[in-house]
Protein backbone atom coordinates (compact mmCIF):
# COMPACT_ATOMS: atom_id res chain seq x y z
CA UNK A 1 0.00 0.00 0.00
CA UNK A 2 1.15 3.61 -1.23
CA UNK A 3 1.60 6.00 1.80
CA UNK A 4 -1.36 8.46 2.58
CA UNK A 5 -0.59 11.90 3.22
CA UNK A 6 -2.78 12.53 6.01
CA UNK A 7 -3.82 16.48 7.08
CA UNK A 8 -5.94 16.80 10.30
CA UNK A 9 -7.51 19.90 11.61
CA UNK A 10 -6.71 19.87 15.74
CA UNK A 11 -8.46 23.81 15.67
CA UNK A 12 -9.69 26.38 13.17
CA UNK A 13 -13.06 24.40 11.30
CA UNK A 14 -16.27 25.91 12.40
CA UNK A 15 -15.11 28.61 14.51
CA UNK A 16 -12.78 31.73 14.42
CA UNK A 17 -9.14 31.38 16.00
CA UNK A 18 -7.63 28.69 17.60
CA UNK A 19 -5.76 27.53 14.31
CA UNK A 20 -4.10 24.45 14.22
CA UNK A 21 -3.47 21.96 11.57
CA UNK A 22 -1.48 18.63 11.31
CA UNK A 23 0.00 16.94 8.33
CA UNK A 24 1.77 13.57 8.31
CA UNK A 25 3.47 11.06 6.07
CA UNK A 26 5.20 8.37 6.72
CA UNK A 27 5.00 7.93 10.31
CA UNK A 28 6.65 12.01 10.45
CA UNK A 29 4.37 14.93 11.39
CA UNK A 30 4.83 18.64 11.11
CA UNK A 31 2.31 21.25 12.87
CA UNK A 32 1.67 24.27 10.95
CA UNK A 33 0.28 27.07 13.38
CA UNK A 34 -0.52 26.93 17.21
CA UNK A 35 -3.33 29.61 17.65
CA UNK A 36 -5.20 30.47 20.16
CA UNK A 37 -9.16 31.34 20.53
CA UNK A 38 -11.25 33.14 22.93
CA UNK A 39 -14.09 32.42 25.44
CA UNK A 40 -17.33 32.68 24.44
CA UNK A 41 -19.71 34.59 26.90
CA UNK A 42 -20.92 31.74 28.21
CA UNK A 43 -17.82 30.69 29.25
CA UNK A 44 -17.67 32.47 32.84
CA UNK A 45 -13.55 33.24 34.55
CA UNK A 46 -12.10 31.53 31.24
CA UNK A 47 -9.16 33.20 29.80
CA UNK A 48 -8.44 32.01 26.92
CA UNK A 49 -9.35 28.66 24.86
CA UNK A 50 -6.35 26.43 23.26
CA UNK A 51 -6.59 23.13 20.93
CA UNK A 52 -6.32 19.33 22.76
CA UNK A 53 -2.90 18.69 22.20
CA UNK A 54 -3.64 15.30 23.17
CA UNK A 55 -2.66 13.61 19.84
CA UNK A 56 0.39 16.18 19.80
CA UNK A 57 1.75 14.85 22.51
CA UNK A 58 0.95 11.15 21.56
CA UNK A 59 2.76 11.55 18.63
CA UNK A 60 5.99 14.29 20.01
CA UNK A 61 8.39 11.83 18.56
CA UNK A 62 7.09 12.24 14.90
CA UNK A 63 7.13 15.63 15.09
CA UNK A 64 9.44 17.64 12.80
CA UNK A 65 8.93 21.12 13.65
CA UNK A 66 6.05 23.62 13.89
CA UNK A 67 5.39 26.03 11.28
CA UNK A 68 4.17 29.67 11.51
CA UNK A 69 2.09 31.45 8.60
CA UNK A 70 2.19 35.04 11.09
CA UNK A 71 2.37 36.32 14.59
CA UNK A 72 -1.26 36.71 15.47
CA UNK A 73 -2.91 34.82 18.79
CA UNK A 74 -4.86 33.20 16.71
CA UNK A 75 -1.33 31.68 15.19
CA UNK A 76 0.98 31.35 17.97
CA UNK A 77 -1.17 32.04 20.98
CA UNK A 78 -1.15 27.99 22.22
CA UNK A 79 2.51 27.51 21.41
CA UNK A 80 3.83 28.08 25.35
CA UNK A 81 1.19 25.69 26.32
CA UNK A 82 2.22 22.84 23.21
CA UNK A 83 5.83 23.53 24.16
CA UNK A 84 5.67 22.20 28.15
CA UNK A 85 4.74 19.15 26.73
CA UNK A 86 6.39 18.78 23.04
CA UNK A 87 10.12 20.09 22.49
CA UNK A 88 10.66 20.81 18.73
CA UNK A 89 11.86 23.53 16.42
CA UNK A 90 9.91 26.39 15.80
CA UNK A 91 10.06 27.65 11.68
CA UNK A 92 9.11 31.28 11.59
CA UNK A 93 9.75 34.56 9.70
CA UNK A 94 11.54 37.68 11.88
CA UNK A 95 8.73 39.48 13.06
CA UNK A 96 6.77 35.61 13.86
CA UNK A 97 9.60 34.54 15.66
CA UNK A 98 10.46 38.34 17.35
CA UNK A 99 6.72 37.78 18.49
CA UNK A 100 7.00 34.08 19.77
CA UNK A 101 10.12 35.03 21.46
CA UNK A 102 8.55 37.66 23.84
CA UNK A 103 5.64 35.28 24.55
CA UNK A 104 8.57 31.72 25.50
CA UNK A 105 10.50 34.78 27.73
CA UNK A 106 7.12 35.16 29.51
CA UNK A 107 6.90 31.45 30.13
CA UNK A 108 10.42 30.59 30.57
CA UNK A 109 10.74 28.59 28.10
CA UNK A 110 13.33 29.96 25.65
CA UNK A 111 16.78 28.45 27.04
CA UNK A 112 15.09 25.28 25.77
CA UNK A 113 13.17 25.83 22.60
CA UNK A 114 15.21 25.80 19.08
CA UNK A 115 13.41 28.88 17.37
CA UNK A 116 14.71 28.91 13.68
CA UNK A 117 14.10 32.34 11.96
CA UNK A 118 13.43 32.10 8.07
CA UNK A 119 12.87 34.70 5.42
CA UNK A 120 9.74 34.40 2.40
CA UNK A 121 11.38 32.70 -0.37
CA UNK A 122 13.33 30.05 2.08
CA UNK A 123 12.86 26.17 1.58
CA UNK A 124 13.16 24.08 4.45
CA UNK A 125 13.72 20.50 4.16
CA UNK A 126 12.85 17.92 7.68
CA UNK A 127 12.53 14.54 6.85
CA UNK A 128 10.13 13.20 4.64
CA UNK A 129 8.53 17.32 4.40
CA UNK A 130 9.84 20.25 2.19
CA UNK A 131 8.23 23.27 3.06
CA UNK A 132 8.62 26.65 1.15
CA UNK A 133 8.34 30.01 2.17
CA UNK A 134 5.64 32.36 0.31
CA UNK A 135 5.29 36.07 0.94
CA UNK A 136 1.46 36.99 1.95
CA UNK A 137 0.07 40.77 2.47
CA UNK A 138 -1.73 39.97 5.89
CA UNK A 139 -2.63 43.09 8.43
CA UNK A 140 1.18 42.04 10.15
CA UNK A 141 4.36 41.71 8.74
CA UNK A 142 5.82 38.94 7.86
CA UNK A 143 3.06 36.79 7.05
CA UNK A 144 3.53 33.48 4.76
CA UNK A 145 1.88 31.06 2.92
CA UNK A 146 3.60 27.79 2.71
CA UNK A 147 4.20 25.05 -0.15
CA UNK A 148 4.72 21.79 1.56
CA UNK A 149 6.14 19.07 -0.72
CA UNK A 150 5.79 15.50 0.08
CA UNK A 151 6.54 12.44 -1.96
CA UNK A 152 3.09 12.39 -3.35
CA UNK A 153 2.65 15.80 -4.06
CA UNK A 154 2.51 19.41 -3.32
CA UNK A 155 -0.16 21.18 -0.69
CA UNK A 156 -0.36 25.06 -0.90
CA UNK A 157 -1.14 26.70 2.92
CA UNK A 158 -2.33 29.69 2.29
CA UNK A 159 -2.37 31.04 5.96
CA UNK A 160 -4.01 34.43 6.41
CA UNK A 161 -3.83 36.16 3.70
CA UNK A 162 -5.20 39.33 1.10
CA UNK A 163 -4.18 40.70 -2.38
CA UNK A 164 -3.02 44.37 -1.54
CA UNK A 165 -1.17 45.52 -4.74
CA UNK A 166 -0.08 48.94 -2.88
CA UNK A 167 1.18 47.22 0.63
CA UNK A 168 3.08 49.89 3.23
CA UNK A 169 5.95 48.01 2.60
CA UNK A 170 7.05 44.08 1.72
CA UNK A 171 6.09 44.20 -1.33
CA UNK A 172 2.53 42.03 -2.70
CA UNK A 173 1.67 38.78 -2.22
CA UNK A 174 3.70 36.22 -4.23
CA UNK A 175 1.35 35.68 -6.58
CA UNK A 176 4.09 34.85 -9.55
CA UNK A 177 5.24 31.85 -6.86
CA UNK A 178 1.61 30.45 -6.62
CA UNK A 179 1.09 30.53 -10.28
CA UNK A 180 4.32 28.54 -10.67
CA UNK A 181 3.29 25.99 -8.50
CA UNK A 182 0.04 25.78 -9.73
CA UNK A 183 1.93 24.75 -13.19
CA UNK A 184 4.14 21.97 -11.87
CA UNK A 185 0.74 20.26 -10.14
CA UNK A 186 -0.24 20.83 -6.69
CA UNK A 187 -2.14 18.40 -4.80
CA UNK A 188 -4.34 20.22 -2.84
CA UNK A 189 -5.32 23.72 -1.17
CA UNK A 190 -6.17 24.56 2.38
CA UNK A 191 -7.30 28.00 1.71
CA UNK A 192 -8.50 30.86 4.24
CA UNK A 193 -12.31 31.64 4.44
CA UNK A 194 -12.59 34.21 6.53
CA UNK A 195 -13.83 36.88 4.11
CA UNK A 196 -15.12 34.30 1.85
CA UNK A 197 -18.77 36.22 2.50
CA UNK A 198 -17.77 39.59 1.29
CA UNK A 199 -17.57 40.06 -2.68
CA UNK A 200 -14.58 41.91 -4.19
CA UNK A 201 -11.86 42.94 -3.09
CA UNK A 202 -10.53 43.97 -0.34
CA UNK A 203 -9.15 47.64 0.32
CA UNK A 204 -5.27 48.62 0.58
CA UNK A 205 -3.78 49.27 3.67
CA UNK A 206 -2.63 52.53 2.07
CA UNK A 207 -6.09 54.35 2.16
CA UNK A 208 -6.17 54.23 5.74
CA UNK A 209 -3.09 56.33 5.61
CA UNK A 210 -5.15 58.67 3.37
CA UNK A 211 -7.98 59.11 6.02
CA UNK A 212 -5.68 59.86 9.30
CA UNK A 213 -3.88 62.27 7.18
CA UNK A 214 -7.81 64.05 6.55
CA UNK A 215 -8.18 63.56 10.58
CA UNK A 216 -4.89 65.01 11.57
CA UNK A 217 -4.73 68.32 9.41
CA UNK A 218 -6.06 70.86 11.16
CA UNK A 219 -6.87 69.12 14.51
CA UNK A 220 -6.27 71.34 17.40
CA UNK A 221 -7.44 68.84 20.44
CA UNK A 222 -5.57 65.69 21.37
CA UNK A 223 -5.55 62.72 19.42
CA UNK A 224 -6.19 58.88 20.63
CA UNK A 225 -6.01 56.51 17.96
CA UNK A 226 -6.61 52.53 19.15
CA UNK A 227 -6.01 49.70 16.50
CA UNK A 228 -4.85 46.12 16.64
CA UNK A 229 -0.99 46.02 18.51
CA UNK A 230 -0.06 43.47 15.83
CA UNK A 231 -1.01 45.71 12.95
CA UNK A 232 2.73 47.54 12.11
CA UNK A 233 1.99 48.93 9.19
CA UNK A 234 -0.98 51.26 10.56
CA UNK A 235 0.73 51.73 13.25
CA UNK A 236 3.71 53.39 11.48
CA UNK A 237 1.20 55.05 9.31
CA UNK A 238 0.09 56.33 12.89
CA UNK A 239 3.04 57.78 13.71
CA UNK A 240 4.44 59.24 10.48
CA UNK A 241 1.38 61.67 9.93
CA UNK A 242 1.61 62.66 13.48
CA UNK A 243 5.59 63.79 12.77
CA UNK A 244 4.27 65.18 9.87
CA UNK A 245 1.50 67.90 11.90
CA UNK A 246 4.68 68.44 14.50
CA UNK A 247 3.02 65.77 17.10
CA UNK A 248 4.85 63.81 19.54
CA UNK A 249 3.39 60.28 20.06
CA UNK A 250 2.84 58.13 23.52
CA UNK A 251 2.17 55.00 23.59
CA UNK A 252 0.50 52.90 26.17
CA UNK A 253 -1.09 48.82 26.31
CA UNK A 254 1.74 46.85 27.18
CA UNK A 255 0.71 44.44 24.17
CA UNK A 256 1.45 47.88 21.57
CA UNK A 257 4.70 48.31 23.55
CA UNK A 258 5.95 45.17 23.33
CA UNK A 259 4.84 44.58 19.62
CA UNK A 260 6.37 48.44 18.50
CA UNK A 261 9.97 46.66 20.42
CA UNK A 262 10.07 44.06 18.43
CA UNK A 263 9.03 45.96 14.75
CA UNK A 264 11.47 48.41 15.76
CA UNK A 265 14.27 46.11 16.63
CA UNK A 266 13.73 44.13 13.68
CA UNK A 267 13.69 47.05 11.01
CA UNK A 268 9.79 46.99 10.76
CA UNK A 269 9.17 50.25 12.25
CA UNK A 270 11.02 53.63 11.39
CA UNK A 271 10.57 56.02 14.28
CA UNK A 272 11.46 59.97 13.48
CA UNK A 273 13.92 61.59 16.09
CA UNK A 274 12.31 62.95 19.12
CA UNK A 275 8.73 62.02 18.07
CA UNK A 276 7.82 59.05 20.73
CA UNK A 277 7.46 60.49 24.43
CA UNK A 278 6.87 58.82 27.24
CA UNK A 279 2.98 58.72 28.64
CA UNK A 280 4.18 60.46 31.54
CA UNK A 281 4.95 64.10 29.79
CA UNK A 282 2.03 64.20 27.45
CA UNK A 283 0.24 66.63 30.27
CA UNK A 284 2.70 69.45 29.70
CA UNK A 285 1.73 69.16 25.86
CA UNK A 286 0.11 71.13 24.24
CA UNK A 287 -3.01 69.61 22.92
CA UNK A 288 -2.90 70.15 19.26
CA UNK A 289 1.22 68.52 19.76
CA UNK A 290 0.04 65.07 21.14
CA UNK A 291 -1.19 62.09 19.97
CA UNK A 292 -1.61 59.04 21.87
CA UNK A 293 -1.76 55.70 20.41
CA UNK A 294 -3.38 52.52 22.75
CA UNK A 295 -4.47 49.18 22.87
CA UNK A 296 -8.69 48.67 23.32
CA UNK A 297 -10.15 48.20 20.03
CA UNK A 298 -12.08 45.53 20.83
CA UNK A 299 -13.44 46.99 24.77
CA UNK A 300 -11.24 44.58 26.45
CA UNK A 301 -12.11 45.17 30.10
CA UNK A 302 -8.41 45.80 31.12
CA UNK A 303 -6.98 47.55 27.92
CA UNK A 304 -6.05 51.23 28.06
CA UNK A 305 -8.47 52.81 26.23
CA UNK A 306 -11.24 51.25 28.38
CA UNK A 307 -9.40 52.38 31.70
CA UNK A 308 -9.14 55.78 29.90
CA UNK A 309 -12.49 56.14 29.35
CA UNK A 310 -13.79 54.97 32.72
CA UNK A 311 -11.24 56.73 34.29
CA UNK A 312 -9.16 54.38 35.51
CA UNK A 313 -6.35 54.91 33.72
CA UNK A 314 -3.09 56.25 35.43
CA UNK A 315 -1.62 58.40 32.93
CA UNK A 316 -5.05 59.51 30.68
CA UNK A 317 -7.74 61.03 31.02
CA UNK A 318 -10.57 61.33 28.25
CA UNK A 319 -11.37 64.88 28.08
CA UNK A 320 -14.10 66.99 26.65
CA UNK A 321 -13.15 67.48 23.03
CA UNK A 322 -10.43 64.80 22.73
CA UNK A 323 -10.59 63.28 19.30
CA UNK A 324 -10.46 59.30 19.70
CA UNK A 325 -10.17 57.18 16.04
CA UNK A 326 -11.19 53.81 16.91
CA UNK A 327 -8.99 52.13 13.55
CA UNK A 328 -10.26 48.53 13.65
CA UNK A 329 -13.96 47.01 13.08
CA UNK A 330 -15.02 44.90 15.82
CA UNK A 331 -14.62 41.01 16.07
CA UNK A 332 -17.79 39.23 16.16
CA UNK A 333 -19.17 38.91 19.83
CA UNK A 334 -17.01 42.04 20.70
CA UNK A 335 -19.33 44.13 19.24
CA UNK A 336 -21.42 45.28 23.21
CA UNK A 337 -17.62 45.64 24.81
CA UNK A 338 -17.00 48.10 22.04
CA UNK A 339 -20.03 49.85 22.00
CA UNK A 340 -19.93 49.92 25.90
CA UNK A 341 -16.79 52.08 25.93
CA UNK A 342 -17.84 54.08 22.61
CA UNK A 343 -20.49 55.36 24.98
CA UNK A 344 -18.80 56.31 28.03
CA UNK A 345 -16.51 58.36 25.18
CA UNK A 346 -19.64 60.33 24.03
CA UNK A 347 -20.36 60.50 27.83
CA UNK A 348 -17.26 62.21 28.28
CA UNK A 349 -18.09 64.92 25.15
CA UNK A 350 -14.83 63.33 23.31
CA UNK A 351 -15.39 63.33 19.62
CA UNK A 352 -15.55 59.52 18.37
CA UNK A 353 -14.61 59.06 14.86
CA UNK A 354 -14.60 54.80 13.62
CA UNK A 355 -14.87 53.17 10.31
CA UNK A 356 -18.61 54.10 9.89
CA UNK A 357 -17.55 57.72 9.38
CA UNK A 358 -14.31 57.12 6.85
CA UNK A 359 -12.05 54.46 5.67
CA UNK A 360 -10.29 53.69 9.31
CA UNK A 361 -9.78 50.12 8.99
CA UNK A 362 -9.46 47.84 6.18
CA UNK A 363 -9.23 43.76 6.72
CA UNK A 364 -6.41 41.44 6.39
CA UNK A 365 -8.25 38.69 4.71
CA UNK A 366 -8.90 37.99 1.20
CA UNK A 367 -12.61 38.54 -0.60
CA UNK A 368 -14.62 36.89 -3.41
CA UNK A 369 -12.40 38.29 -6.10
CA UNK A 370 -8.68 37.49 -4.46
CA UNK A 371 -9.59 33.89 -3.76
CA UNK A 372 -10.72 33.36 -6.69
CA UNK A 373 -7.39 34.94 -8.34
CA UNK A 374 -5.67 32.19 -5.69
CA UNK A 375 -7.66 29.41 -7.38
CA UNK A 376 -7.19 29.96 -10.40
CA UNK A 377 -3.37 30.53 -9.90
CA UNK A 378 -2.71 27.22 -7.63
CA UNK A 379 -5.46 25.06 -10.01
CA UNK A 380 -5.61 22.31 -7.15
CA UNK A 381 -6.40 18.86 -7.59
CA UNK A 382 -8.27 18.61 -4.24
CA UNK A 383 -9.46 21.68 -2.05
CA UNK A 384 -10.16 22.07 1.98
CA UNK A 385 -11.56 25.19 2.86
CA UNK A 386 -9.98 26.21 6.24
CA UNK A 387 -10.48 29.05 8.76
CA UNK A 388 -14.06 29.74 9.50
CA UNK A 389 -16.88 28.57 10.85
CA UNK A 390 -19.62 26.03 8.84
CA UNK A 391 -21.06 29.24 6.31
CA UNK A 392 -17.85 30.02 5.75
CA UNK A 393 -16.31 26.89 4.52
CA UNK A 394 -19.40 26.18 2.84
CA UNK A 395 -19.32 29.33 0.74
CA UNK A 396 -16.06 29.41 0.26
CA UNK A 397 -16.43 25.31 -1.28
CA UNK A 398 -19.42 27.04 -3.53
CA UNK A 399 -17.33 29.58 -4.78
CA UNK A 400 -14.81 26.71 -5.61
CA UNK A 401 -17.70 25.15 -7.76
CA UNK A 402 -17.99 28.39 -9.42
CA UNK A 403 -14.47 28.14 -10.40
CA UNK A 404 -15.52 24.88 -12.02
CA UNK A 405 -13.88 22.33 -9.25
CA UNK A 406 -15.73 19.53 -9.31
CA UNK A 407 -17.90 19.15 -5.83
CA UNK A 408 -16.36 15.63 -4.90
CA UNK A 409 -12.53 16.87 -4.82
CA UNK A 410 -14.12 19.33 -2.47
CA UNK A 411 -13.51 18.07 1.71
CA UNK A 412 -15.32 20.40 4.27
CA UNK A 413 -13.64 18.53 7.67
CA UNK A 414 -14.05 19.40 11.04
CA UNK A 415 -11.62 19.20 14.44
CA UNK A 416 -10.31 15.87 14.94
CA UNK A 417 -11.50 14.59 11.26
CA UNK A 418 -8.82 12.72 9.11
CA UNK A 419 -8.42 13.80 5.74
CA UNK A 420 -6.34 10.94 3.78
CA UNK A 421 -4.42 12.22 0.27
CA UNK A 422 -3.08 10.07 -2.41
CA UNK A 423 -2.21 10.90 -5.65
CA UNK A 424 -6.18 10.33 -7.08
CA UNK A 425 -8.19 10.20 -4.01
CA UNK A 426 -8.96 12.35 -1.24
CA UNK A 427 -11.58 10.98 1.93
CA UNK A 428 -11.89 11.42 5.43
CA UNK A 429 -10.69 8.28 7.47
CA UNK A 430 -11.34 8.19 11.08
CA UNK A 431 -10.71 11.02 13.77
CA UNK A 432 -8.05 11.78 16.80
CA UNK A 433 -8.73 13.07 20.02
CA UNK A 434 -9.56 16.78 19.50
CA UNK A 435 -11.77 20.09 21.05
CA UNK A 436 -11.37 23.13 23.41
CA UNK A 437 -9.23 23.08 26.04
CA UNK A 438 -9.90 25.92 29.26
CA UNK A 439 -7.39 28.38 30.35
CA UNK A 440 -8.32 29.60 33.61
CA UNK A 441 -5.52 31.44 35.85
CA UNK A 442 -2.40 29.08 35.62
CA UNK A 443 -4.82 26.32 35.09
CA UNK A 444 -4.74 24.83 32.05
CA UNK A 445 -7.17 22.06 31.38
CA UNK A 446 -8.88 21.92 35.10
CA UNK A 447 -11.64 23.81 33.98
CA UNK A 448 -13.78 21.25 31.77
CA UNK A 449 -18.06 21.52 30.69
CA UNK A 450 -19.20 20.30 34.62
CA UNK A 451 -17.28 22.93 36.08
CA UNK A 452 -18.52 25.52 33.65
CA UNK A 453 -21.85 24.01 33.60
CA UNK A 454 -21.64 25.23 37.77
CA UNK A 455 -20.40 28.16 36.63
CA UNK A 456 -23.44 29.23 34.49
CA UNK A 457 -25.80 28.04 37.13
CA UNK A 458 -24.11 30.41 39.53
CA UNK A 459 -24.02 33.70 37.29
CA UNK A 460 -28.08 32.77 36.22
CA UNK A 461 -29.39 31.83 39.60
CA UNK A 462 -27.15 32.07 42.52
CA UNK A 463 -26.27 29.95 45.23
CA UNK A 464 -27.92 29.23 48.69
CA UNK A 465 -26.11 27.30 51.49
CA UNK A 466 -27.88 25.87 54.68
CA UNK A 467 -25.55 25.31 57.75
CA UNK A 468 -26.32 23.34 60.66
CA UNK A 469 -24.84 21.02 63.47
CA UNK A 470 -25.80 17.61 64.68
CA UNK A 471 -24.66 15.47 67.36
CA UNK A 472 -21.99 12.58 66.27
CA UNK A 473 -23.55 10.89 69.36
CA UNK A 474 -27.66 10.98 68.27
CA UNK A 475 -27.78 12.89 65.54
CA UNK A 476 -29.55 15.76 67.07
CA UNK A 477 -30.02 18.87 65.66
CA UNK A 478 -27.61 20.89 67.87
CA UNK A 479 -27.94 24.76 65.78
CA UNK A 480 -28.88 25.75 63.06
CA UNK A 481 -29.91 25.89 60.20
CA UNK A 482 -28.31 28.70 58.99
CA UNK A 483 -29.40 30.09 55.39
CA UNK A 484 -26.19 31.84 53.67
CA UNK A 485 -27.22 33.56 50.13
CA UNK A 486 -25.11 34.93 46.93
CA UNK A 487 -25.99 36.20 43.57
CA UNK A 488 -29.87 35.07 44.64
CA UNK A 489 -31.50 37.48 46.59
CA UNK A 490 -30.84 40.94 48.79
CA UNK A 491 -31.34 39.45 52.16
CA UNK A 492 -31.71 42.43 54.06
CA UNK A 493 -35.25 43.06 51.61
CA UNK A 494 -36.07 38.77 51.81
CA UNK A 495 -35.79 38.12 55.45
CA UNK A 496 -39.36 36.60 55.54
CA UNK A 497 -37.70 34.50 52.57
CA UNK A 498 -35.06 33.31 54.63
CA UNK A 499 -37.26 32.84 57.61
CA UNK A 500 -39.41 30.30 55.45
CA UNK A 501 -35.98 28.73 54.21
CA UNK A 502 -35.22 28.12 57.72
CA UNK A 503 -38.48 26.61 58.34
CA UNK A 504 -38.32 24.41 55.04
CA UNK A 505 -34.95 23.24 56.32
CA UNK A 506 -35.95 22.24 59.66
CA UNK A 507 -38.75 20.12 58.33
CA UNK A 508 -36.63 18.20 55.77
CA UNK A 509 -33.93 17.20 59.25
CA UNK A 510 -37.16 16.24 61.59
CA UNK A 511 -38.25 14.04 59.00
CA UNK A 512 -34.95 12.66 58.68
CA UNK A 513 -34.74 12.30 62.60
CA UNK A 514 -38.27 10.59 62.95
CA UNK A 515 -37.23 7.93 60.54
CA UNK A 516 -34.23 7.44 62.33
CA UNK A 517 -31.98 8.35 59.52
CA UNK A 518 -27.73 9.15 60.49
CA UNK A 519 -26.79 8.96 57.19
CA UNK A 520 -25.26 12.61 56.77
CA UNK A 521 -25.47 12.33 53.33
CA UNK A 522 -28.92 11.21 53.05
CA UNK A 523 -30.08 14.22 55.13
CA UNK A 524 -28.09 16.67 53.04
CA UNK A 525 -30.42 15.38 49.75
CA UNK A 526 -33.62 15.72 51.74
CA UNK A 527 -32.86 19.73 52.89
CA UNK A 528 -31.49 19.81 49.19
CA UNK A 529 -34.80 18.82 47.99
CA UNK A 530 -37.34 20.39 50.26
CA UNK A 531 -35.19 23.35 49.70
CA UNK A 532 -35.46 23.00 46.08
CA UNK A 533 -38.94 22.54 45.40
CA UNK A 534 -39.56 25.45 47.64
CA UNK A 535 -37.85 27.88 45.69
CA UNK A 536 -39.12 26.75 42.68
CA UNK A 537 -42.88 27.25 43.65
CA UNK A 538 -41.96 30.05 45.29
CA UNK A 539 -39.78 31.99 43.22
CA UNK A 540 -39.56 29.89 39.78
CA UNK A 541 -36.00 30.43 40.11
CA UNK A 542 -33.15 27.22 40.71
CA UNK A 543 -30.34 28.65 42.96
CA UNK A 544 -27.67 26.18 43.46
CA UNK A 545 -28.23 24.69 47.04
CA UNK A 546 -25.32 23.59 48.91
CA UNK A 547 -26.65 21.82 52.44
CA UNK A 548 -23.44 21.78 54.88
CA UNK A 549 -23.47 19.57 58.04
CA UNK A 550 -20.99 20.06 61.03
CA UNK A 551 -20.70 16.71 63.31
CA UNK A 552 -20.04 17.90 66.98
Amino acid sequence: MAEKLKIISLGGLNEIGKNLTVYEYGGEMIVVDAGMGFPDDDMYGIDVVIPDFTYLIKNQEKIKGIFLTHGHEDHIGSIPYLLRSVNVPIYATRMTAGLVKLKLEEHHLLERTKLITCEAGEVVKTGKFSVEFIHVNHSIADAVAFAIKTPIGTVVHTGDFKIDTTPIQGGMTDLARLGELGKKGVLALLCDSTNVERPGFTRSERCVGASFDTLFRSCESRIIVTTFASNVDRIQQIISVAAKYGRKVAVTGRSMENAMKVSVELGYMSIPEGVLVDINHIKSLPNNKVCIITTGSQGETMSALTRMAFSTHKQVDIRAGDRVIISASAIPGNENAVGSVINELYRKDAEVVNERLGQLHVSGHACQEELKIIHALVKPKFFIPVHGEQRHLKTHSRLAQDMGMDPRRIIISDIGKVIELTQNSAKINGTVPAGRVFVDGYGVGDVGSVVLRDRKHLAEDGVIVAVLSLSGQDGGLISGPDIITRGFVYVKESEGLMDELRRVALEAVDACQRECCTDWAAIKAEIKNALSTFLYKKTKRNPMILPVIMEV
